[in-house]
């Protein structure tokens, strides 16, 4: 199968002080000696560059700034409770009337996706079908998007969801996640591939849907790029950031994922007999160090991103604890 190079990504947000500090030790032993002005340091990698500025604003650029950027976004998230939508928006893809709309009391297909900042744990993407006659039982439940509910509440309402709302998932393993990317596959890639067939089977399955909604991780150019090579796709999506909050169907899905991500979580923690963080903090890099060293490198191949920086840490953790 041939595959396109993907596209250069450029990524921008403003960091806390108290990321700031934790970004200038991280790179401390792989700043570059020029710096652009008023940057605090530049670090080149073979697939990223990443620029950190005076001012607290980062920049990240290349076919791996998406996942060099998901680490600080996590960290943000877990430090200072924010959430940075780091959609790359194409300025020439033009904007139609539904992008402004929401869509939560008509009858929808969405899907979301849960997994791409953890470097333990599978890739999963569902596609639900949301009638007009299952969003009112949805609101009672308390369907939103999974980043706003605890996973204790996820696990109790969505087996019902699960039982009530027709849906199609995808688990990608690692092992097979570790198979399918490389320089010219990244994430994004993946993902689009692995949303395309979610929301192809939910369509055969369910026709009387009035529009197809999809959380929006890249601009819909690159996002149909990304399917150049696919027999079969679907066209007529409606790409929204915070698409949870606007598509009951997008919410759905991104409850099922999350369950499912967690189930198959437990069910490595209990075959590894440890407990995995989620993300991929420091605190990832020590359990990668623990299960390495008690299983050998090759563990990772299975239970791991491997494109992830962990992977490079953790082997130098390894190494110097010899």
């Amino acid at each position: 199968m041939k595959f396109e190079k993907p596209k250069q990504m450029t990524i921008v947000f403003k960091v806390s002080d108290n990321v700031k500090d934790l970004m200038i030790k991280y790179y401390e032993d792989r700043k570059c000696s020029k710096t652009p002005p008023y940057a605090l340091f530049q670090v080149k990698d073979f697939d990223c560059v990443t620029t950190l500025y005076e001012s607290g604003k980062v920049m990240f650029q290349g076919i791996g700034a998406d996942i060099e950027a998901s680490y600080w976004v996590e960290q943000e998230r877990l430090l200072n409770k924010r959430i940075i939508d780091t959609t790359q928006k194409d300025k020439k893809d033009k904007q139609t009337k539904d992008d402004k709309k929401t869509f939560l009391n008509i009858a929808t297909i969405g899907s979301d996706e849960v997994g791409t900042g953890d470097y333990f744990g599978p890739l999963v993407v569902s596609a639900s079908y949301v009638s007009k006659e299952n969003i009112a039982y949805l609101k009672e439940l308390g369907v939103k998007d999974s980043k706003k509910l605890t996973d204790e509440t996820i696990c109790q309402i969505a087996p019902l969801i699960i039982k009530k709302i027709p849906h199609t998932t995808i688990i990608l393993s690692n092992k097979e996640y570790n198979e399918y990317h490389t320089d010219i596959v990244n994430m994004n890639k993946i993902k689009a591939i692995l949303h395309n067939k979610c929301l192809l089977s939910m369509v055969q399955k369910e026709p009387n849907y009035e529009a197809i909604v999809v959380d929006q991780f890249e601009s819909p150019k690159n996002y149909y790029m990304h399917l150049n090579n696919a027999i079969k796709k679907v066209t007529n999506i409606t790409f929204m950031t915070k698409a949870e909050d606007q598509c009951m169907a997008v919410a759905a899905s991104s409850i099922i994922s999350r369950y499912i991500f967690l189930r198959e979580m437990k069910r490595l923690n209990e075959q590894l007999k440890v407990t995995i963080p989620l993300g991929a903090s420091s605190l990832v890099d020590d359990v990668g160090v623990t299960l390495v060293k008690k299983y050998g490198k090759d563990i990772l191949k299975d239970i791991a991103k491997l494109n992830f920086k962990n992977t490079e840490r953790i082997y130098e953790m390894v190494k110097q604890n010899k």
